[in-house]
């Protein structure tokens, strides 16, 4: 228990040097995010992690639910943003159902704990993902986006980021929202499809996509979602992650 409480302090304190030391980073990530988000804009930070989002989507004016399983980084939140009046913090994974799930930890990087298997399973043996173990778990509480809605309002955007699990999020959005954002990786190309047929499944989207973290598109303009399916299939393995972005046709 003493090694698996340093690995998580560890996995932690690795996360918020990562995540709020490069300024850079920041001032990138409020531009791109500036595209969907104004002042007094409600926004869901779905797998909010440390928080870094949060303080983006804040440095915009916006207000934010941000929706955290783990137990360690939902405390972590609670110490950066629990006096943030304009910030709600939900302990909780996402799902297509409201119940409970099983997230596996990885406690030394805890940006890489998932509800999925498939994920955890495609990532065994993938390159880049070497030395990733998944050495705990926890049971969490599912919430549906829909659910979400009905306690905290309609946002003007939702960010997902769920380790493989972003298609079930997905599946528990039954009304579109203006814009939303999901991540996908490379060594787990199913997932990332199954999420971009659930945007289609919720109406004229276009599409663009950023790579990595450097909250910068890679598409000159909106495009459909058979170019970005494309786009996706066609990508090398060392592009590794990123970020698809839908907008809601007018």
């Amino acid at each position: 228990m003493a090694a698996r409480n340093l690995r998580t302090l560890y996995g932690v304190t690795r996360s918020l040097a990562i995540y709020y030391g490069d300024r850079a980073r920041r001032k990138r990530m409020a531009a791109l995010y500036s595209t969907f988000v104004a002042p007094g804009d409600l926004v869901f930070d779905v797998g909010a992690h440390v928080g870094d989002r949060i303080a983006a989507f804040r440095s915009l004016g916006a207000h934010v639910v941000a929706v955290e399983p783990q137990p360690a980084l939902m405390k972590t939140l609670k110490l950066l943003y629990g006096r943030d009046r304009t910030v709600s913090l939900v302990g909780a994974a996402t799902g297509a159902a409201a119940g409970s799930a099983t997230l596996k930890l990885n406690p030394a990087n805890p940006t890489v704990s998932s509800a999925s298997d498939r994920f955890i399973e495609a990532a065994d043996g993938a390159p880049g993902w070497d030395g990733q173990a998944w050495r705990g778990e926890v049971q969490v509480p599912v919430l549906t986006l829909d659910a979400l809605i009905a306690r905290h309002g309609s946002p003007r955007f939702v960010k997902i980021d769920v380790e493989g699990f972003e298609a079930e999020t997905l599946r528990g959005l039954a009304t579109p929202v203006p814009a939303l954002s999901f991540e996908f990786t490379t060594m787990f190309p199913a997932g990332s499809l199954e999420a971009l047929a659930e945007c289609e499944r919720l109406g004229q989207y276009r599409y663009r996509a950023s790579l990595g973290e450097s909250h910068a598109f890679v598409q000159t303009g909106w495009v459909s979602a058979q170019e970005i399916r494309t786009w996706l299939k066609t990508l090398p393995q060392e592009a590794n992650s990123g970020d698809i972005y839908a907008k809601r046709q007018n």
